[in-house]
């Protein structure tokens, strides 16, 4: 393809990112998968149902519950409707919502864009219109997209299938008097290539609500579960641009009991994805957790920021091989620093505020408080971080009025490869292993009311990136110089308008190239907050 094509996202049609209200904030609550697989029926689901509210999770926001795969017969009814399986649920599907609805909790269910859904049960594709028609009818409010066994139309590409499938979904869904709510798995059926996935990536929010895009977050005692976390999360921090009020990445489910995993990479798990406002689904047997592991799930302040009305993900700052910076700002204007320990020992970290994008004058004091500990510390310099292995500090920092003023703060990195982009001494730009040095992490600045941005190495304040005559990267004068105005898209391509051009990672250096919506040497990962171009890219 040689041109970038109009991203959905900016078509105007009628989706959850133009309608936030169909779901605010991410969701919240069970699905039986990762912990049950298809070991599911009615008795689990009442009984979880008991456990969230006697145990103060429904209380904490945990308002749904969603049966995954294999709820239902293996063949359809005989007017083409599907039918649950009557010894797993032997009071029927419409008998559960309502138990769920007498209890202050909702109900979702699970089905596939394919003939088949992954266990081999049947999937809706040519039912759509009838199978949402059915659950509805039966109560439900939430549908868990799948993607197994869909294959291409003669004429269309694999990943053009599944959107004409997905957009499909969307419309009747939309068509409903009360909209489902619509979770997409699309994206993770692309995740071993990083141009389709991206390309899918670009459609999603424009059909749903939230879209789990990597692989299945290991199942109950099927492997190493933080390793498991780890790759989901991931995926997670290459996403930061899509993500807004009515859309949600989602990096898959909560696994507080899988065994193997220690409290500190439990509470990670849960600080991680609270930090992303991702959802917070548990998949786990809830009557069974420990204490503990009920605090954590409950811990109102992480939740309290999960569930931030401006929805921002929190993005890289650096990351060094030990220790992953992240920030995000929160709608009443206070800021957050997130920091991950994934050292196999104990380490010690320094965050300035300027990777923050905070102001380090000296009448800029700030009150930081630790969502996990309480502990309240005030900050007019440097954050000092000491951490175990696999543990995650997440501070809440308010800001005075006189210094509440940020700016997008953090790395400018190619999200397939990975790769830093780096400001060096002599003014030129390469893309180097990420070492979370000040030449790593850039201030990124709206230059007034358009979407152009410049973009500021924390190494050298009084230089921006910028295109040459030859149109080679370089670091120039910020002031006034039309080479060093930037645009970025939802797409991930940063645009410079003057060349005309999308910046690239070629062998480790970089240039401006022709904007191609394939390259995945032009997809980049910028900090939370930045102002998304609208508009095509030829």
């Amino acid at each position: 393809m040689a041109g970038l094509l109009m991203s959905p996202l900016l078509l105007g049609v009628q989706a959850s990112i133009q309608n936030p209200e169909v779901l605010p904030t991410p969701p919240m609550g069970f699905n039986n998968w990762a912990r049950f697989m298809c070991d599911l029926n009615e008795t689990l689901f009442t009984d979880t149902a008991q456990s969230m509210v006697s145990r103060g999770l429904l209380d904490a926001g945990y308002d749904r519950l969603i049966l995954d795969d294999c709820w239902m017969r293996k063949e359809r009814a005989a007017d083409g409707s599907l039918e649950a399986d009557t010894v797993k649920f032997p009071h029927g599907i419409p008998w559960l919502a309502d138990y769920m609805k007498s209890n202050g909790l909702k109900l979702g269910i699970y089905e596939d864009a394919g003939n088949l859904t992954c266990g081999g049960y049947p999937g809706s594709y040519g039912y759509e219109k009838q199978d949402a028609e059915l659950f509805a009818s039966w109560g439900i409010d939430y549908l868990k997209l799948d993607g197994c066994n869909v294959w291409a139309e003669e004429g269309r590409s694999l990943r053009e299938e599944y959107r004409v499938r997905y957009s499909g979904w969307h419309d009747v869904l939309s068509a409903l008097p009360t909209p489902l709510i619509f979770s997409e798995s699309a994206p993770a059926y692309f995740s071993d290539n990083a141009s389709d996935w991206a390309v899918v990536m670009d459609w999603v929010p424009s059909y749903g609500e939230l879209a789990r895009h990597s692989t299945d977050v290991v199942v109950y005692e099927g492997g190493d579960g933080w390793d498991s976390i780890m790759n989901n999360y991931d995926f997670n921090t290459l996403l930061v641009r899509y993500q807004q009020p009515g859309y949600y990445n989602d990096p898959d489910f909560l696994i507080p009991d899988h065994p193997g995993l220690t409290k500190d990479e439990k509470q990670s798990h849960f600080s991680l994805w609270a930090s992303f406002s991702a959802p917070l689904i548990i998949s786990a047997y809830i009557p069974d957790l420990s204490d503990e592991d009920i605090a954590v799930l409950s811990n109102k302040a992480l939740i309290e920021v999960d569930q931030d009305a401006l929805a921002q993900q929190a993005a890289l700052v650096s990351r060094d091989g030990t220790f992953d910076v992240l920030s995000r700002s929160l709608s009443n204007g206070d800021r957050l620093l997130t920091v991950l320990n994934r050292g196999a020992a104990t380490a010690t970290t320094t965050v300035s505020l300027a990777r923050l994008g905070l102001s380090s004058e000296s009448d800029c004091q700030y009150a930081a408080r630790d969502l996990v500990t309480g502990e309240e510390v005030n900050v007019d310099s440097d954050f000092e971080i000491k951490l175990d292995s696999h543990a995650t500090v997440v501070y809440r920092i308010a800001l005075p009025e006189s210094c509440a003023k940020t700016i997008p703060t953090g790395m400018v990195f190619n999200t397939p490869s990975g790769l830093c982009l780096t400001a060096s001494t002599d003014q030129s730009v390469t893309f180097e292993k990420c070492s979370a040095s000040d030449s790593q992490v850039w201030n990124v600045a709206a230059t007034g009311d358009g979407s152009d941005v410049t973009l500021r190495p924390l190494s050298d304040a009084t230089v921006c990136l910028a295109v040459g005559d030859n149109g080679e990267l370089s670091l120039a004068q910020c002031e006034g110089a039309a080479s060093t105005a930037w645009e970025h898209l939802v797409t991930g391509h940063l645009r410079n308008t003057l060349a005309d051009g999308c910046l690239a990672r070629n062998s480790g250096n970089g240039g401006i190239e022709s904007c191609v919506v394939d390259s995945a040497a032009q997809i980049f990962g910028l900090p939370s907050g930045v102002r998304l171009a609208e508009g095509d890219l030829n």
